[in-house]
């Protein structure tokens, strides 16, 4: 009898101690989720800004490549307005 008592409340105990620990396991579950949930509010917000910083790249990019252009047409000017001026100069000091 003294042994099944001494079995009993050691179940018991073991009971307890399990019924603790999936207390225990719980809350650290409702932990994680709200991590988890935390995490990809994160992902999402990093998301958003790569995409952002995607089409301000794009934009500079347009108009890096719209100055690069403009550069190109007014060094192309630049020469055609200096041949003009040096032909000019050569046609002067030749009627002088």
């Amino acid at each position: 009898m003294a042994d099944a008592t001494k079995n009993l409340k050691a179940s018991e105990r073991h009971i307890k101690e399990i019924s603790l620990k999936q207390d225990e396991d719980g809350g650290n579950k409702e932990k994680m989720l709200k991590l988890v949930d935390s995490l990809h509010s994160k992902i999402e917000t990093y998301k958003k800004s790569i995409e952002e910083a995607e089409e301000i790249a794009a934009m500079n990019l347009t108009k890096y490549r719209q100055s690069q252009s403009s550069l190109a047409d007014a060094t192309q000017r630049a020469d055609l307005n200096e041949k003009a001026l040096a032909k000019a100069r050569t046609s002067a000091r030749s009627l002088l």
